[in-house]
C-alpha cells in the first residue's frame, strides 16, 4: 500500500501557450493553460488545508463502488460473475484506512458493505469482508441510477476526507427513472464527489454513462466484454487511490470591460467547463476540474477584450488555482498562477499567426464535434450528412496524429483518402465498435510542446 506524507502533497504549476499579438481592432484572445501537478513537492501552508491529505487526520479518502444488479445483469449469467470479480479486484486495490462502500443499484440502491449508512475502514478484514458480502449478490430488478447516486452522496458525505470518490458499473438504460430524476441527481452530488462510469457490454446508452461521468467529472469508458472489467475496476481504483488534492478550481481573473468566452478542458478529454462557473468575488470565478494526482492536463480559455490602439498591451487574464472552501469561506490559493496578454500591433505576421497549441487543441475539439455529429446522423438514416462529418472527423484525426481515435473511426467508415478526409461508411458495423467510438471520441492526443 502507498505511503502518503506531507512530502507527497503535489506542487502545482501553470503554463500559459499563446500568441499575445492582435491586429487594429482585434478583441479575441485563446491560451491553452497547462496546469501540471507533481508529486514530492509541499505547497507551502497547503498540507494544512482541507481537500488535501496529511497523515493523523483521518481517512484520506473514501470512495462507493455502484454494481448494477439488475436483471439484465444475468445475460449472460457470467456478466455478474465479472461484476463481482472486478468489484472485489477494486476493493483489493483500495489502501489501507481508505473508507468505502459497496453499492448495488437496481430501481431502488441497497448498501451491500458495510451497511447501515456507514462506511468501513480498508485493511485485511474488511476487504475479506466486503467479498465475502458480494458473492451473496444476485440480479434482479429495473435500473434508476439517480438512487444509486444519492446513495453514494449520503455514504461518502458522512466522512471528512480529501478525496470523495464514485465508481459506476452498468450494464443498461435507465429505464427506470425519468432523464429528469437522474439530471436532478447528478445536480445535486456535481461538486460533492467525482466519479468514473462504466458501460459493460452493448446494452447501455452511451449519452447516459458519458453525461454521468462528465457531470461528477470523471473518467468514461466502455468494457465491451464483462471479461475485461477485473483489469478496468484495478486500473481506475489505482488512480482514484493516487489523488491526493480535491476540488481544485480554476480561478479567471479578467479586467473591467472584458468577457469570458468559454473555458474547456482539451486533455486528455474535452470537457466544456463554460457554464459550470461559480462567482468568486469581484471578476473573478471558478470553474470546477475534480482531484488531482501526479498528472498534467490542458485547457483553452478565450476572452474577449475591449478594443485598444496600436502599441497598447494589457493583462487579459489571469489564471490561478484555488481549492474552494466549503460555506464560502476564503479558497486555499495552490500557489501557481499564468497570465494572459493581449498587445496590439501592425506586424501582420505577428497579429494573424495562430499559436500551435491553440490550433491543435481547436482540431482536437472539431474531431470531437465532428464524430458525435456524424455518429448521431448516422443513428438518424443521413448517410450523406454522416459520411460529411465522419470523413472531416478521419481528416482531423490523422492530421493531429491522434492514432487512436483514427483506429476507431477506421472500424465505422472505410478510408479512401485520410488527408483528404473522403470516406465511405461501412455496411455493417458491429455495435461495440460504434459505441466505443462514440464513448472514447472526447479523447485528445497532447501538442508536441
Amino acid at each position: 500500500m502507498a505511503n502518503f506524507s506531507k512530502s507527497n502533497v503535489p506542487q502545482f504549476s501553470v503554463d500559459v501557450y499563446q500568441n499575445e499579438y492582435l491586429p487594429e481592432g482585434g478583441r479575441d484572445v485563446s491560451a491553452i493553460v497547462t496546469v501540471t501537478a507533481t508529486g514530492g513537492g509541499t505547497v507551502g501552508s497547503a498540507v494544512a488545508a482541507p481537500h488535501l491529505y496529511s497523515p493523523g487526520q483521518g481517512p484520506s479518502a473514501a470512495v462507493a463502488i455502484m454494481v448494477d444488479c439488475s436483471g439484465s445483469m444475468d445475460y449472460p449469467p457470467t456478466k455478474m460473475r465479472n461484476a463481482r470479480d472486478a468489484t472485489a479486484a477494486a476493493i483489493d486495490t483500495l489502501r489501507d484506512g481508505v473508507h468505502f462502500a459497496v453499492i448495488g443499484g437496481t430501481h431502488v440502491a441497497k448498501e451491500v458493505y458495510p451497511g447501515g449508512g456507514r462506511l468501513a475502514a480498508a485493511d485485511a478484514t474488511t476487504r475479506d469482508q466486503a467479498k465475502q458480502a458480494l458473492r451473496r449478490l444476485s440480479a434482479g430488478g429495473g435500473t434508476a441510477i439517480g438512487t444509486w447516486l444519492r446513495l453514494a452522496d449520503r455514504l461518502l458525505s458522512s466522512d471528512d476526507v480529501a478525496i470523495r470518490h464514485g465508481i459506476l458499473l452498468t450494464d443498461g438504460r435507465n429505464e427506470h427513472e425519468s432523464p429528469e430524476d437522474l439530471k436532478a441527481a447528478l445536480d445535486s452530488c456535481a461538486g460533492r464527489f467525482t466519479c468514473d462510469a462504466r458501460g459493460v457490454g452493448t446494452d447501455w446508452e452511451v449519452k447516459e454513462v458519458t453525461g454521468i461521468a462528465s457531470a461528477l467529472l470523471g473518467s468514461a469508458d466502455i468494457v465491451a466484454d464483462p471479461a475485461g472489467l477485473a483489469a478496468d475496476f484495478t486500473q481506475m481504483m489505482e488512480t482514484a487511490m493516487g489523488k491526493e488534492v480535491g476540488d481544485v478550481a480554476l480561478r479567471l481573473w479578467t479586467p473591467v470591460g472584458t468577457t469570458i468566452k468559454f473555458v474547456k478542458q482539451v486533455a486528455p478529454t474535452v470537457e466544456e467547463l463554460t457554464d459550470r462557473r461559480t462567482e468568486a468575488g469581484p471578476r473573478a470565478g471558478d470553474y470546477p476540474t475534480g482531484s488531482w494526482g501526479d498528472e498534467s492536463r490542458d485547457y483553452h480559455v478565450c476572452v474577449e477584450v475591449p478594443a485598444a490602439g496600436l502599441g497598447q498591451e494589457m493583462l487579459a487574464a489571469r489564471v490561478s488555482l484555488v481549492v474552494p472552501q466549503p460555506g464560502g469561506g476564503s479558497a486555499h490559493n495552490l500557489g501557481a498562477q499564468g497570465l494572459v496578454r493581449a498587445v496590439w500591433t501592425d506586424d501582420m505576421v505577428a497579429s494573424t499567426s495562430i499559436n500551435p497549441q491553440v490550433a491543435h487543441y481547436t482540431g482536437q475539439a472539431e474531431l470531437a464535434q465532428a464524430i458525435q455529429q456524424g455518429l448521431d446522423l448516422r443513428k438518424a438514416g443521413d448517410m450523406d450528412g454522416a459520411t460529411a462529418k465522419l470523413g472531416r472527423a478521419v481528416q482531423l484525426a490523422s492530421a493531429s496524429g491522434n492514432a487512436d481515435t483514427a483506429k476507431l473511426l477506421a472500424k465505422v467508415v472505410d478510408v479512401v483518402d485520410a488527408a483528404a478526409g473522403t470516406v465511405r461508411l461501412k455496411a455493417k458495423v458491429a455495435e461495440a465498435d460504434e459505441m466505443t467510438l462514440e464513448t472514447r471520441s472526447t479523447k485528445t492526443v497532447r501538442v508536441k510542446k
